[in-house]
């Protein structure tokens, strides 16, 4: 059995990731401020959600707090399009701009190393955390250190959250 280290665990700042427009993306320049890691889809039943992101982006959004949003086909294939398709989606039909990361994998074999992060209690501290769907919310507090996992149906500007945020 493995015991737990807390030497082991990781922190978001630990990773760097593909933006949706090809470059990289360091999370260690977010050192400081609080995160939510959202994956996201353009054709989801929760894809309204954006605009509460963005709500809460505007209102936010700056030195003490960010949006990282991930999209991802995992779920009912509703993320089909190429990086350019949905960075076209999010910006003319929600006015995004919190920062939007390359497609990525958030579940299966080949889970990208951020969600492997979120979701194994051996890499976050926390808790093991299953994928339910589109729209699942992570918080993470300013030293990268994950606090929270929440389901997608609860939107981004619930009390709870907002609470968390200020």
């Amino acid at each position: 059995m493995h015991s737990f280290n807390i030497e082991d665990q990781m922190s978001l700042h630990d990773f760097t990731v593909k933006s949706i427009d090809g470059k990289d993306f360091d999370l260690s320049q977010l050192k400081g401020k609080k995160v939510i890691v959202v994956n996201v889809a353009s054709e989801c039943g929760l894809t309204p959600q954006y605009e509460n992101l963005q709500e809460l982006y505007d209102q936010f959004g700056g030195e003490k707090f960010e949006i990282i949003a991930f999209p991802a086909n995992d779920f009912g294939a509703q993320e089909p399009g190429t990086d350019e398709e949905i960075n076209g989606f999010c910006s003319k039909n929600y006015g995004v701009s919190f920062p939007v990361m390359s497609k990525t994998s958030v579940t299966g074999d080949d889970q990208h190393e951020v969600y492997q992060f979120l979701t194994q209690q051996a890499k976050n501290g926390l808790g093991d955390h299953e994928m339910l769907w589109n729209f699942q919310k992570f918080l993470v507090d300013e030293n990268g250190e994950l606090v929270r996992n929440v389901h997608p149906k609860t939107l981004p500007i619930d009390e709870s959250i907002i609470n968390w945020i200020n």
